[in-house]
Formats: structure tokens, C-alpha cells, sequence
């Protein structure tokens, strides 16, 4: 023993480890299987399975970016317009050609050079101004802030839905950028089968915006004009909703609303299920400090006005307002429990920068999973067998270390993958398997050069020792190649490629760990109980 003074040293954190990833990785597996005790917090660590083998939800969406646009120029013409009021500048309409234009026309001459100052400051930043004839001006935006809102649209969508599937609760769900064009979100939820649902929660803006109501409820949307002459004011809009507040079924009616919110989906706080006065659900929502102070000052100075709730532009409740309000509301609407959940779901994870176009949709059921999880575990026990069966044949009893040290990675394996929650795919077996190929590829390595060196007359610790020094740099070359591919497949991958990036890439790294270290200490401890100059080794 005293030529390896470390071995014990190696031998215990061998077992540490061997005792520690199978507790993460494969104690849960067996303990759900066969009804074992084990805590919650161990549980909640097993090794999750991925969409292709579970079963789930599968949606392709397009994220119509145009929409954010829209919404950013029309902003900037009411803002426009608001300024010129103030001023006491007026012009004959400010009307959006396009996503990224919007017309005045209008302009009195003997206000242009003040309009000029006010559009300066209002639009230099994001829009070029063009002049036109009889008074009229074109705004167009930038194309660099149209191309950066664009983007920023996608990483909002992104991280917006990202938010409402995590408060869903679906275990590692796979959102990433999809498309040619990069306007395309992938979304999997594995274990989730309510397609409506998802498409609800998915794709659904969300926007809430309070309102004063300036007109309505009307039957019609002639009846609600008539008092303006069937013209809609340039500062405010019309929108629909149910004439009896908080109800759905009741026939559809006509408000007439300001077109500038008094407080926006971006201004709450929280939001909550509760009950309405009727002992209905209902959406219970607070206000951040800048929102509250907003809406107290709305509600104080038009106490006896009407006060709506818009939802993605349909008026979901409208009240009298009795007193100053400052911090809390609620949404009435006739909703179900699971209805005013989802909706609370929805404004928490905040309103989507635009609305999206499904793609693709399906269902993938849990028995096309089975049956992968079946096909895939027996492709691994086949692989698994022949091997041993070739390396004992083959190397004698050196593959037994051989063996060993492939058992020992497949647990850290299953381990770490379980530990920092990574899913297991359909690839991800695939990459399963091909770890257990390079596992013993890199002992059929050291073997030979274990041969080789036995062959030139080495004793056998000797011929140990040199083997694993000299090909230690070439493992090391080959895997850490492997690993920048891998991590190359992991961040241009999809979720199924993913899968197989992420499974290879824990794979390499506990390989080089069994391959250098396991390996070499249990050659060495087989030496140690041996004469110092044994000459052979059964190879």
C-alpha cells in the first residue's frame, strides 16, 4: 500500500460521489417505481422527462412584431396631439398610415413654426419628419429604433410567456426563438394536454387599461354618437362589452371611452382570485406607489363619473366612481374559478407586446412516451450487455474495471443531469447510449497503452502509471473538442437537439472523471494488494 499512500483518499470520494449522484439521480427513479420512502426534496430533484417522452403540449407561434409598432407610433400621435392641444395649436387630424408612420395634416400657417418646435420635441428621437402639401406632415420611424423594437418585442414575448408557463407550474418547459426569420416562438409544455388552454394562457395580450367612460352603454354604435354627430372625438374610442357589469352573457354594448389610459396593465402590482359583491370569482388587483397615485388622483377629481376596465379592448366591468380610490380594485366578469385564475395568471406575468398567429399546435400523448421510454431503455441495456460481454471477452479482467467505471458514469450522469434539472429527450438517450460508447472507448485507449507498455518488458505499476500519464492529454484533447461542439449544438439547437447537447455534454465531463480517475485507482488498488514487481496484468 505504501506506493499508494492517496489510494485511500481516492477510494473514499469515489464512494462519495458514487453514493451522492445515485441518492440525486437514481434513488427518486426507483423510489416512485417501487412505492420506496424518500423525502419531498428528493423527489422534487428526479430526473424530469422531456416532452417527446411524457407527453405535452407542442405550439409554434408567430409574434406579429407589426402590432408593437402600431401601438409605439399611435402612442407617439396621441402624445403629439396632447402636446399641440396644450399649446393651443390645432390641426385637422393625426391619422397612422402604417406600422411605422403616422400623417398630420392640418397644420394652420400661422402655427407651423410653433408646430415645428413641439413635433421636434416630441418626435426627434424616434421619428424623421417629412413635409408634405396644404399643411400636412409625415413621421416615419427610424428604421435602427424600429429594428431594436422589433427585437425588443421578441425578448419581451419571450420572456413574458416564459412567466406565465412557470406560473403554470409545467416542469421544464422549452420556449426558444424559432423561424427563418426570428419571429417565431417554440413553446413545449410537457405533461400539460389542455391545448385551449395553453393557447389561451399563450397567446392571449392581457392588456388591461382603466378608462373613463365618456358615453355609453349603448346598443348600438350610432345610438352611442349621437350626441357627437356620429363622429368619434379625436381623443377618445369606442369598445364593447356587456351593458350589465360583471357578466359576460348579457348582449354585447357601445362605450365611448378616453383614448389615454388612466392606469395601465404596466402599473399593477399584484393580482389575486377573490370574490365579487355577488360571492362570484372575481379578479382582485393592487397598484404599484406611481399607478396608485395616478388612479387616486383620476377617481378623486371625477367622483360621480363612470370609471371602465378594458381588457384586450372589451370592457370587462365599468362602476360609478362613490369616493377617491388609490391602491385596489377589481375585475368582475362573470368569470369561472379557473377562468378568473388564469386571467390573474395573465395580468401578474404582465400584457404581450403583440398578438400572436398559431402556427402549429398538437398533442403529444403519453403513450407514444411510453413506448420511446420502453424502446430507448431496451436499446441501453442491449448496448449495455454487448459491451461487457466484449470487453470481458476481450480484455479479461481489465474490463471489469472497464465495466465499473461506465457504471460509475452513468450514475454521475443521471445525477447531474437530475440535479440542475435538466430533462431527458428522446436525443437525450441517444446522447445516453453514445456516452457509454465513448465511456469504454476511452479504457479500450488506456488499455492498449497498458499493452503496449507490458509488451516493452515494464513491470506492471510502471506500465499502469506511464499508460494513464501519456494518454491523459489525448483524452483530454478529444473531450474537451467534444464538449465545445456540444456546447455549440446546446445554444443553436432546438429543444430536441438540446436534449442530445445536454446529455452529451454532462456525459463528457463525468467521463473524463471515471476514464482518468476511477479507472486508475482501481487499477491501482488491484496492484497494491500485489508484489511491488508483478510484472503482469490480467489485460
Amino acid at each position: 500500500m505504501a506506493a499508494y499512500k492517496n489510494l485511500r483518499w481516492k477510494t473514499l470520494t469515489i464512494l462519495a460521489v458514487v453514493i451522492i449522484f445515485s441518492a440525486v439521480g437514481v434513488y427518486p427513479i426507483l423510489a416512485q417505481r417501487f412505492g420506496l420512502p424518500a423525502p419531498l426534496w428528493l423527489m422534487a430533484k428526479q430526473l424530469k422527462l422531456g416532452l417527446d417522452l411524457k407527453g405535452g403540449v407542442h405550439l409554434v407561434m408567430r409574434v406579429n412584431r407589426d402590432d408593437a409598432l402600431r401601438i409605439s407610433t399611435e402612442t407617439v400621435g396621441e402624445q403629439l396631439r396632447e402636446a399641440l392641444t396644450t399649446a393651443g395649436v390645432s390641426v385637422g387630424a393625426i391619422n397612422v398610415t402604417s406600422p411605422t408612420t403616422f400623417r398630420v395634416e392640418g397644420v394652420p400657417q400661422d402655427r407651423d413654426a410653433e408646430f415645428r418646435r413641439i413635433a421636434e420635441e416630441q418626435t426627434a428621437t424616434n421619428y424623421e419628419r417629412s413635409s408634405g402639401v396644404g399643411g400636412a406632415y409625415e413621421f416615419n420611424m427610424r428604421p435602427n429604433i424600429a429594428r431594436a423594437l422589433r427585437e425588443q418585442t421578441m425578448i419581451q414575448a419571450h420572456d413574458t410567456i416564459d412567466r406565465r408557463v412557470n406560473e403554470l407550474g409545467v416542469t421544464e418547459p422549452n420556449i426558444a426563438t424559432h423561424g427563418d426569420d426570428g419571429d417565431q416562438l417554440l413553446v413545449q409544455l410537457p405533461g400539460m394536454t389542455e391545448i385551449a388552454r395553453a393557447k389561451d394562457i399563450m397567446g392571449s395580450p392581457a392588456l388591461l387599461e382603466i378608462k373613463l367612460v365618456e358615453g355609453g352603454p349603448a346598443p348600438t354604435r350610432e345610438a352611442l354618437l349621437q350626441a357627437h354627430n356620429g363622429q368619434v372625438p379625436p381623443d377618445m374610442e369606442v369598445v364593447t362589452g356587456a351593458s350589465d357589469a360583471g357578466t359576460t352573457e348579457a348582449a354585447t354594448s357601445f362605450y365611448l371611452v378616453r383614448k389615454v389610459a388612466a392606469v395601465t396593465g404596466s402599473d399593477l402590482r399584484s393580482a389575486s382570485v377573490g370574490l365579487d359583491e355577488s360571492s362570484r370569482p372575481a379578479v382582485m388587483f393592487s397598484l404599484k406607489p406611481d399607478g396608485a397615485r395616478k388612479f387616486a388622483q383620476v377617481t378623486g377629481s371625477n367622483i360621480g363619473r363612470y370609471l371602465a376596465i378594458v381588457l384586450d379592448d372589451r370592457v370587462q366591468s365599468y362602476a360609478r366612481i362613490e369616493s377617491r380610490i388609490s391602491s385596489d380594485g377589481r375585475i368582475a366578469g362573470g368569470f369561472t374559478q379557473q377562468e378568473a385564475a388564469d386571467l390573474a395568471l395573465k395580468l401578474r406575468s404582465g400584457a404581450l407586446p403583440a398578438s400572436m398567429t398559431y402556427l402549429e399546435e398538437r398533442v403529444v400523448g403519453p403513450t407514444l412516451g411510453a413506448d420511446s421510454i420502453r424502446s430507448g431503455v431496451t436499446a441501453a441495456l442491449a448496448g449495455l450487455v454487448l459491451v461487457v460481454i466484449f470487453m470481458l471477452a476481450y480484455y479479461k479482467l481489465s474490463g471489469v474495471n472497464a465495466i465499473v467505471a461506465m457504471v460509475v458514469n452513468l450514475i454521475i450522469l443521471l445525477g447531474m443531469m437530475a440535479y440542475f434539472g435538466a430533462s431527458m429527450t428522446l436525443p437525450g438517450i441517444a446522447g445516453f447510449i453514445l456516452t457509454m460508447g465513448m465511456g469504454v472507448d476511452s479504457n479500450v485507449l488506456i488499455f492498449e497503452r497498458i499493452k503496449e507498455e507490458l509488451a516493452a518488458n515494464r513491470g506492471a505499476r510502471t506500465a499502469v502509471s506511464a499508460s494513464f500519464d501519456r494518454v491523459f492529454w489525448t483524452l483530454f484533447d478529444t473531450h474537451v473538442t467534444s464538449l465545445i461542439a456540444a456546447a455549440f449544438l446546446f445554444q443553436f439547437g432546438t429543444g430536441p437537439i438540446r436534449g442530445f447537447a445536454t446529455t452529451l455534454f454532462v456525459g463528457l465531463v463525468s467521463n473524463l472523471f471515471t476514464s482518468i480517475f476511477v479507472s486508475r485507482t482501481l487499477f491501482e488498488f488491484v496492484l497494491s494488494r500485489r508484489p511491488a514487481n508483478a510484472q503482469t496484468v490480467s489485460i
